[in-house]
């Protein structure tokens, strides 16, 4: 017989945030994988606290991490509900999944607002709440796809719908010198997948789900902007016309790092892979 849900979770050195995802976690299910990138730090003395399964697999990329993750799971369950370590669940969130996964579903997926959090300032506007994430979906119905380096995402064969309530993210790790050191390390994985799959058939739709829609925007349209001119359109779409300007100066410097700093980092990079491959 198949275990009702199974929560599975990906970390590094994520001593300040794991003991309260695992927390909220434990609210729902006491099936829980960790997925571990051989961390240095607390994180798996943590994880074996809450009688969590533990892995350790070296990392490459999210989406051969997550792969890794789901194939070897030793729970057999329905439901998967796939977690980032910094990413708590709010109490209405953990009892509207109860319901759901008590039911006969027709779907195979659902979508969940994420409620992000800036040096502990919620980021509530420029395109950032509500933003939805498919991160419960049925085992036997999640695929991902190897070619996406940085933009992970979760699919399923099936229909999809959307949960009412939050995850909250607000990773503890994040000062300013932490996210800009991360982000140099997501912009060289970023500008390597839009560089490699600059020809990709993968077009997305705009009518379809979530996921389809943001891949059609990202292929149809961003890729075909020119580089360095986007990261400004961006910005001042999302600061502006997205009301990113009503989250303060903090939401300011959020907004300038991951809506122009960020991409302007990725162009960067793209733009250097090309110079190599003329050469």
């Amino acid at each position: 017989m198949k275990l009702p849900i199974s929560v599975v979770i990906l970390t590094f050195n994520e001593e300040k945030n794991i003991e309260e995802t695992l927390s909220s976690v434990k609210k729902l299910t006491n099936d829980i994988v960790i997925i571990d990138s051989f961390s240095s730090d607390q994180t798996i003395e943590i994880a074996e606290k809450y009688n969590c399964f533990v892995l350790q697999n070296k990392f490459e990329t999210f989406t051969k991490q997550w792969d890794f993750g789901l194939k070897n799971t030793p729970y057999k369950s329905v439901w998967i509900l796939g977690l980032d370590a910094d990413q708590v669940l709010s109490n209405e969130l953990i009892d509207e999944v109860k319901d759901v996964i008590s039911l006969p579903q027709s779907v195979s997926g659902f979508y969940i607002k994420r409620k992000m959090f800036f040096l502990d300032k919620w980021i509530k506007h420029g395109g950032y709440y509500p933003l939805y994430l498919l991160k419960l979906f049925k085992s036997d119905a999640v695929y991902l796809d190897k070619g996406e380096l940085m933009e992970h995402h979760f699919y399923v064969n099936g229909a999809t719908k959307k949960l009412k309530n939050d995850i909250i993210e607000n990773n503890k790790n994040e000062t300013i010198e932490f996210w800009l050191n991360k982000h140099v390390k997501y912009a060289k994985m970023q500008a390597l997948e839009e560089f490699t799959q600059s020809k990709s058939e993968k077009k997305g739709n705009l009518f379809g789900n979530i996921n389809e829609r943001k891949t059609f925007l990202r292929k149809q349209i961003w890729e075909n902007l020119p580089l360095f001119v986007r990261p400004f359109i961006y910005f001042i779409y999302r600061f502006i016309f997205l009301l990113g300007f009503l989250d303060g100066r903090r939401g300011l410097i959020f907004h300038f790092l991951q809506a122009f700093w960020y991409r302007f980092v990725v162009d960067a990079k793209i733009y250097e892979l090309k110079n190599n491959a003329k050469s």
